[in-house]
């Protein structure tokens, strides 16, 4: 059964060089075991999924660029998260803040193809069917 996510959770983008942490803000106002607990809508740039380290997605301007500049030698560029659309499916049993559970099974994309996925969801108890 899948765990339910939380702030501090493992990130890990198919694209990124080194792991991330997720940060959830405190709008839900719902705790699981002690940290503050995610939704599918917690998917936000910079805000909520920080970078990956470094990039090496050739469908990222800027790792074309710096692909580019070493003559087709492909070369990695800073991460910048593009993650636009919700994560998916989410735990759609159990809602917070009026918006799916964010589970440890579901995945968020990035413009640049990236995949992330949830490496370690911060809970260790805590499932939802």
């Amino acid at each position: 059964m899948p765990q339910q996510v939380s702030m501090g959770a493992t990130l890990q983008c198919s694209f990124g060089m080194t792991p991330s942490t997720l940060v959830v803000l405190p709008v839900n106002r719902v705790r699981c075991e002690g940290s503050i607990a995610a939704n599918i809508m917690d998917h936000v740039p910079l805000v909520n999924i920080m970078p990956f380290g470094m990039c090496t997605s050739q469908a990222n301007p800027e790792v074309a660029a710096a692909t580019a500049a070493a003559f087709g030698t492909p070369t990695p560029a800073p991460c910048v998260p593009a993650t636009v659309e919700p994560w998916t499916p989410g735990a759609l049993t159990v809602l917070l803040g009026n918006q799916p559970s964010l589970d440890n099974v579901s995945t968020c994309l990035c413009t640049w193809g990236g995949v992330v996925t949830i490496a370690n969801p911060a809970t260790r108890e805590t499932q939802i069917p």
